[in-house]
């Protein structure tokens, strides 16, 4: 869904002479993907992007997974998750597989350093909480319901206006894109798609620092972290051009697809990546033929796992579950609405539910330290005793 952009100072033509008002070069560096032939953009650095001082292996980035177990139906209630460090170091993992990361994150520390993910393109969802992400592509401002998206390799820094906010946080290997049936052959979002480029928020303002110095960059690339110190601020970006940079997507621009009967879950995309897909849930409509049943059928999802992510209403066919919950519903058995929800929903004409989904390709593991804020007694909520 990418779209040209600029912002700040840039020469009239890529690769020419670029110079400072002392007469200087300004280092031009080409950030791109799938090896020139992906999406990119050129920036314009008052430094050169290589000057490190001091590199440091900080360590393993490996998450420990639980054993083997039973398949069944996982419930883990994040609001007892602990609210801890900086917007990357206090993640809370919860599950994951080879192709992307599920975290919650409340941080209560601010960071004194940037960072950068060299492995794939990263998707912060604000539960609750303001504040902005510095970035090398420039400041973008934050608030409830946002889905920030930041491509690998892009040097950022999560700045909360205060202590109380949180994120569930979408780690991958790949990039993140919308969803190709709602783009034309040049990437335009089309007509029936449910937003389009009006609602993308783009960086504001472009933030150059000139400052030298020691200024600390962390990069987290082949499951390991990594301390770059450098001579110069990261962010002395004077200019740039392209279709790769960090942007916002807020849940409540997402205009619902709703039919005469039940519509599956495809409708409610949002993003997709490799081997998986973002769902967003927002108040709609309920179906409208005359004996419609609105709550969710019994269903397998017999080549994926499906995610949830408790954002805020009365999700119609769960019980027990409440603000924050993570459940997550495995492949190779059937789930479905809680007894009593069904009946419950006929006659109803809306639902307020607000909930981020993630169906993943190949089957997720559970991290061990999530076993502390789980609900063991999920798997067996459908049962009528």
């Amino acid at each position: 869904m990418p779209f040209y952009h600029r912002m700040g100072q840039i020469p009239n033509k890529r690769h020419v002479q670029f110079r400072k008002e002392d007469g200087s070069l300004f280092r031009e560096q080409v950030m791109g993907t799938k090896g020139f032939s992906g999406i990119q953009s050129i920036l314009y650095h008052h430094g050169a992007p290589t000057e490190i001082v001091k590199a440091e292996y900080l360590g393993t980035c490996s998450i420990e997974y639980e054993d083997d177990t039973v398949l069944g139906y996982r419930h883990f209630q994040t609001g007892a998750a602990p609210k801890q460090g900086d917007g990357v170091m206090g993640r809370t993992y919860v599950l994951g597989n080879d192709d992307i990361l599920l975290a919650v994150l409340s941080p209560t520390e601010p960071m004194n350093y940037y960072y950068r993910n060299g492995d794939g393109d990263e998707l912060l969802f604000v539960h609750y909480g303001t504040g902005k992400v510095e970035s090398m592509f420039g400041a973008l401002r934050y608030r409830p319901g946002d889905y920030i998206v930041i491509p690998i390799g892009t040097i950022y820094r999560i700045v909360p206006d205060g202590d109380d906010t949180k994120f569930l946080v979408v780690e991958t290997n790949s990039w993140i894109s919308t969803p190709k049936r709602y783009r034309n052959e040049h990437g335009q979002l089309l007509e029936h798609s449910p937003f389009c480029e009006r609602d993308i928020r783009l960086p504001e303002t472009l933030e150059t620092h000139t400052e030298l110095g020691e200024f600390e960059v962390r990069s987290k690339t082949r499951g390991a972290l990594h301390s770059h110190i450098y001579s110069h601020h990261p962010l002395d970006v004077v200019g740039w051009d392209g279709y790769l940079y960090p942007y916002i997507f807020n849940i409540a621009d997402f205009e619902p697809i709703t039919g005469r009967i039940h519509m599956p879950p495809p409708i409610h995309q949002t993003f997709e990546g490799h081997q998986f897909v973002v769902c967003s849930f927002v108040p709609r409509l309920y179906d409208y033929h005359p004996e419609a049943v609105p709550t969710p059928y019994f269903h397998s999802n017999v080549d994926s796992d499906e995610v949830l992510y408790y954002v805020e209403g009365n999700f119609m066919s769960r019980r027990g579950i409440e603000e924050g919950s993570i459940t997550l519903h495995p492949s190779g058995i059937p789930h479905g609405p809680h007894p009593g929800t069904i009946e419950a929903s006929l006659g109803k004409k809306e639902t307020k539910e607000l909930a981020v989904m993630v169906d993943t390709f190949r089957p997720l593991k559970v991290v061990k330290a999530a076993h502390t804020f789980e609900d063991k007694n999920y798997l067996y909520s459908w049962s009528h005793k």
